[in-house]
Order: structure tokens, then sequence, then C-alpha cells
């Protein structure tokens, strides 16, 4: 099971890419565990300037706007 957390204070584009990460995960079917992080010391402990941020697995992989939908397939597949 992968572990995501998707760091940023829940604005539109942070809801917006936690729902596109369940939706690839769930057409891949891959299990994950999904948390949303809007603690601002959490979110720059992961040294995010920019959200929404994106860790998977302990590793920061996205910071700042939407990603795109490859790169949220990337995150989710089952390698």
């Amino acid at each position: 099971m992968k572990h995501i957390k998707v760091l940023g204070s829940g604005c539109k584009n942070c809801e917006t890419t936690a729902r596109l990460i369940s939706i690839a995960a769930e057409q891949a079917g891959v299990e994950i565990e999904l948390e949303k992080v809007t603690d601002m010391a959490q979110i720059m402990g992961f040294g995010v300037m920019s959200t929404p941020g994106v860790v998977v697995d302990g590793k920061v992989v996205h910071a700042g706007g939407l990603p795109g939908p490859d790169k949220v397939r990337g995150w989710v597949s089952k390698n």
C-alpha cells in the first residue's frame, strides 16, 4: 500500500489534487492511504513552499500547481 499525503491549506487546487490521486488509484486498482495535511508547520517540515505538495511514501514528488495526469498515474502505479 502506498502512503500519499497532499500538503496544502485546503484550497481548490489541493482538493482537486487529492481527488485526481484517488481516481487514478481506483482506476489502477492500487490501494492507497491518502492523507490531507493542512498544518503549515508540517508542510514546511517537508520543505514545500508552494502548494499543493504531494508526498509519496515519505518523498516529496510535487510542489505547486495541479499535477498532470501522467504524473499522478505514475505515483499510484503498481511498480
